[in-house]
């Protein structure tokens, strides 16, 4: 498939767009997880970017090694921009969890 897109020149516009996709898909994730799960899922992230760092280094065709990559950095990403979420959400801009506590876990 690398070959096929690489020879019309669609290489870069299909990375380009997956990677648009991913980091589109998440933003809603970011915010449900921390709706759910409160700061506590940085954890989940940061062990999501690591497998996904790793996957990278290990798949040999060029599409995937960089979406991988891509989702890596996009996890360690999210780690700040969950603790980003904490201020949006204190400062009234998304709902709280009514039935989680509150406060750093």
């Amino acid at each position: 498939m690398t070959q096929i897109l690489s020879e019309h020149g669609l290489l870069g516009l299909t990375i380009g767009l997956l990677t648009f996709l991913i980091i589109g898909i998440f933003h809603p994730i970011v915010i449900k997880s921390h709706y759910y799960f409160g700061l506590g899922c940085r954890w989940a992230f940061l062990v999501a970017g690591i497998a996904a760092g790793i996957s990278s280094y290990l798949v040999a065709d060029v599409i995937w090694s960089t979406l991988l990559g891509v989702l890596a950095f996009t996890c360690f990403w999210s780690i700040l921009e969950i603790s980003e979420q904490e201020q949006r959400v204190a400062r009234g801009w998304f709902p709280a969890n009514p039935k989680r506590k509150t406060g750093r876990k």
